[in-house]
C-alpha cells in the first residue's frame, strides 16, 4: 500500500525500492523493546512508553551501517512524527518530516486500526478512514491523507 500511495503522490520510480524497504523495516527497532512491553494488554506506563519510543532510534542506528539501506531509513526513523509536530522521536513538523515517512504514516495507522491488537479490537474500515480524514493536517500530511482516501475509494469502486 505504501508503494501504491507513493506512486499516487508522484514519488519517482527510482525511490520506490527505498520506500519498499523502509516500509518492510519500519518497526525493526522494536526488536530492542522487551516483549513484556510489546505484548502488554493494558496501558503502558510512562516509563514503558519511554522504552517504546526508543525503537525509531534503534532502527536508525542499526540500519545506518548498511549502505544500501540508508535511503530507507526515513521511514523507520520518522514514521511516528506528526504533521503538527507532536510526534517522536524528533518532534519534526510538516515538511520537515521526510516525504516517505509522511506517506508511510497514513498506511501504517490505517493498518494498525483495521487489525485486532492485544489491547483493542479492530476498527471498521469506515471508522479508520474517518479517523484519517479527521487527522489530516494534525497527525498526517494533508496531501498524503487525501491521496490515501482517494486511493482507497478507487480500490473500492474497482
Amino acid at each position: 500500500m505504501t508503494v501504491l500511495l507513493a506512486e499516487k503522490v508522484g514519488v519517482l520510480s527510482g525511490e520506490m525500492p527505498h520506500i519498499w524497504r523502509g516500509a518492510l523495516l519500519h518497526d525493526i527497532g522494536r526488536i530492542g523493546v522487551p516483549d513484556a512491553i510489546l505484548h502488554k494488554t493494558g496501558s503502558l506506563t510512562e516509563e514503558e512508553w519511554g522504552v517504546m519510543h526508543t525503537h525509531p532510534q534503534l532502527a536508525r542506528d542499526w540500519l545506518n551501517d548498511i549502505a544500501y539501506l540508508r535511503k530507507a531509513i526515513p521511514i523507520p526513523w520518522c514514521h511516528h512524527e506528526k504533521w503538527d509536530g507532536s510526534g517522536y522521536p524528533q518532534g519534526l513538523k510538516g515538511e520537515q518530516i521526510p516525504l516517505a515517512a509522511r506517506i508511510f504514516a497514513v498506511v501504517d495507522v490505517y493498518d494498525a486500526l483495521t487489525y485486532d491488537r492485544s489491547y483493542r479490537a479492530a476498527w471498521t474500515k469506515e471508522k479508520a478512514l474517518a479517523y484519517i480524514r479527521e487527522q489530516a493536517g494534525k497527525h498526517f500530511d494533508p496531501k498524503a491523507a487525501t491521496a490515501f482516501l482517494q486511493m482507497i475509494a478507487e480500490q473500492t469502486e474497482a
